[in-house]
């Protein structure tokens, strides 16, 4: 590491932008409905907002993985800044549809560029721990969300007559405080080189790396891991409501279990090593969404809080196994990584909407069009637990596919 590089500081003004990127998920998905009245938007207007973030984000952090070893990870994290910024303006400043659309694609774009990266900084930083402080680094995910849902929930002043948030632009202008944060210390700071960069291995050599058939598994075992985390957290909230009306905290309590999981990763990860963890991981996410697809009341809690300590430590240990046992994949297979994690929930989400969407009329029948409102919220709830049982099948198979790997990864370290 060079002398002038203050790791600490680099480290602190990494988490504060991903909290930003966090922040846009939990108080712009909290203030979708006052959009929606606001603006009077369709749902379907709505749907294409909300899913602009999520092509958005796939698109930057693939594109930043290329491009942060040529112009380097500084000028990657001042472009994150720069599309922050002008997202937070435009949504403040929006009068309707293709403003929220433009800004939504900006804070998409900055979220997947601090992704891009920050993920190679924090292992360039910390090359003796990469794994157990990319978990520290991704607990600011959950915990914006956390930090997030609660401004609302506490801050946001709900108008008597239209029943929506009447004070959302200053929700969505507390995003400001942490960006001028993390653009201030990322501007006066001095970056290092990747780690790729660092340790000589030439671009060809990294994109061969690409084609190493554990490297091809790990992008496949992401679509998974993506999927049942970031897919499924949208589903819980739709279970929930069925025991609470306030299905919004219980969403943040169980995001929660996530910001202990993963700042409590280092004895974790050193007791049971990336591939353990994984592999519990994926039994006990199995096991929540069971309970969460065949419980009434409050068993509803314990589904979720043993689903959240299921999926807290996917997202880094899938990057930090790449980090440590694909070293040669650098700054682009971390980023090719999240990459196919967001692109594959937002393929899913269309199907599963479809199939969602199905459900819900074959329990209408054939007068659907004519059902009840109280009709059409009791099939929807029915609906809830046939999706999360459809999406169960995709942990079984990543605790049958970790333990496969465990295995191997525990040979190979004997052999050596």
């Amino acid at each position: 590491m060079q002398a002038n590089i203050n790791r600490n500081q680099l480290f602190i003004a990494s988490c504060l932008a991903l909290l930003v990127t966090s922040l846009s998920f939990g108080i712009r998905a909290g203030l979708l409905g006052t959009w929606k009245v606001d603006f009077n938007l369709s749902q379907e207007d709505a749907s294409i907002i909300t899913s602009t973030a999520f092509w958005g984000f796939p698109l930057a952090v693939i594109l930043g993985g290329f491009l942060v070893d040529i112009i380097g990870m500084k000028k990657l994290l001042v472009g994150a800044f720069v599309l922050h910024l002008a997202g937070i303006i435009l949504t403040i400043t929006a009068s309707g549809f293709t403003g929220l659309f433009i800004s939504t694609l900006f804070i998409g774009m900055g979220n997947g560029t601090v992704e891009a990266a920050c993920n190679p900084l924090v292992t360039a930083l910390y090359t003796e721990k990469k794994a157990i402080k990319l978990n520290h680094f991704h607990l600011w995910f959950p915990g914006g969300i956390v930090i997030g849902t609660l401004i609302v929930y506490f801050f946001g002043q709900t108008d008597a007559a239209t029943h929506v948030l009447s004070n959302w632009k200053v929700l969505v202008a507390v995003m400001l405080v942490p960006t001028v944060l993390y653009g201030y210390l990322f501007f006066k700071l001095d970056f290092p080189v990747t780690e790729r960069v660092a340790s000589g291995v030439s671009s060809s050599e990294m994109y061969k790396s690409l084609g190493n058939p554990l490297f091809i598994l790990m992008i496949v075992l992401m679509f998974g891991t993506a999927i049942t985390e970031l897919f499924t957290g949208q589903w819980i909230e739709v279970l929930l409501k069925s025991v609470t009306d306030n299905a919004l905290l219980i969403l943040t309590i169980s995001t929660g279990v996530m910001v202990i999981g993963r700042g409590l990763a280092e004895p974790v990860v050193h007791k049971l090593s990336t591939t353990g963890v994984l592999l519990i991981s994926a039994a006990l996410s199995a096991v929540g969404l069971y309970i969460l697809g065949h419980a009434t009341g409050n068993t509803v809690f314990v589904g979720a809080l043993i689903f959240g300590l299921g999926v807290c430590y996917f997202w880094p240990n899938m990057l930090g196994f790449v980090a440590e046992n694909l070293p040669k994949t650098g700054a682009v297979g971390l980023n090719l990584m999240g990459g196919a994690g967001m692109f594959a929930v937002s393929v899913y989400m269309i199907f599963m909407g479809k199939f969602y969407d199905n459900i819900v009329n074959s329990k209408l029948g054939s007068d659907a069009a004519n059902a009840s409102a109280e009709a059409v919220d009791a099939a929807k709830k029915a609906a809830g637990p046939e999706i999360i049982n459809a999406t169960l099948v995709i942990p079984i198979i990543l605790t049958v596919a970790f333990a496969g790997l465990y295995f191997f990864m525990k040979s190979k370290t004997k052999a050596a």
